[in-house]
């Protein structure tokens, strides 16, 4: 029998020799879903304060190669920090350090979390910029990786239940 009658010729591509190369058209999401409504871009929550960015120079000190960002919320328990704040706490604290603690711990969850995590709890402590307390109090934070507006992998410190 020679090749040519032993073969079966096929005119479908799904259960031809190249079926599994062969796939289907891609469906355009648009069809499916409709068109885009809004969007909002993690630059959009840049500029509106929603995400607030840490000093590239610091997460490289820190050990964070990307991009990192904190919610307002995030920023405002762990971070902020001022003059009246020193004076009425009576301690000597100030943003950079307060910002170096939480992206140094950051790192830490992150490296012990391993590859796979894309959410991973943050324990720090920190003195509460509100209330009467003067020494460090256990607070938690979740850093989530995820991808930025160009596809570049991004880090985002948030509250726990922030999403």
């Amino acid at each position: 029998m020679d090749k040519q009658t032993s073969e079966t010729t096929h005119d479908d591509p799904a259960t031809g020799p190249d079926a599994m190369r062969w796939t289907p058209e891609p469906t355009n999401p648009t069809s499916i879903f409709g068109p885009v409504i809004d969007t909002y871009t993690r630059a959009d929550a840049l500029r509106d304060g929603v995400l607030i960015e840490a000093d590239p120079a610091l997460c490289r000190e820190a050990g964070l190669l990307a991009p990192v960002a904190l919610t307002a919320a995030a920023w405002a328990d762990c971070v902020a920090w001022d003059d009246a704040d020193n004076e009425r706490k009576g301690t000597v604290q100030d943003e950079t350090g307060r910002l170096w603690d939480v992206l140094y711990l950051t790192r830490f969850a992150v490296r012990r979390a391993g590859v796979h995590a894309d959410r991973v709890p943050v324990e720090l402590y920190r003195v509460p910029r509100e209330g009467r307390a003067r020494s460090a109090r256990r607070t938690y934070l979740a850093a989530v990786a995820g991808l930025g507006d160009t596809g570049e992998l991004v880090i985002t410190v948030m509250l726990p239940d922030e999403d």
